[in-house]
């Protein structure tokens, strides 16, 4: 089966699914954290409700950490003086807390909000 068969076999699959594949999502909205001293910054992001966003956590620390949040369902491992993504969304509008798991003090928010008409 050729490449562009098996791509259609598994859109026609995929869309009665309900399902969306990423590449077919359309594009995504990047947002900066940054983790020194064990401390997330910003402590709070505003981003877009409705969404797929890619935070992308730098670990400016020679520790890891771990990026975890119970209301996004992500969790992930950033080794010390490493830049990965996060991939959430879309949001509802509201709050979303994360946290380091490896320091549980170091906290932060998304804040998501709908846009503006």
């Amino acid at each position: 089966m050729t490449f562009q068969r098996k791509l259609g076999a598994w859109s026609i699959l995929a869309s009665v699914l309900g399902v969306v594949p990423a590449w077919a999502a359309g594009p995504q909205t990047t947002f900066d954290l940054v983790l020194r001293g064990q401390a997330f910054t910003p402590q709070t992001l505003t981003v877009p409700a409705g969404q797929t966003l890619t935070l992308m956590v730098d670990n400016r620390d020679a520790l890891p950490a771990e990026f975890e949040s119970g209301d996004l369902g992500r969790e992930k491992v950033i080794p010390g003086g490493t830049r990965l993504p996060v991939v959430v969304g879309p949001l509802k509008p509201g709050r979303y807390d994360f946290f380091n798991d490896f320091h549980p003090a170091s906290t932060g928010a998304l804040i998501a909000v709908p846009p503006k008409p």
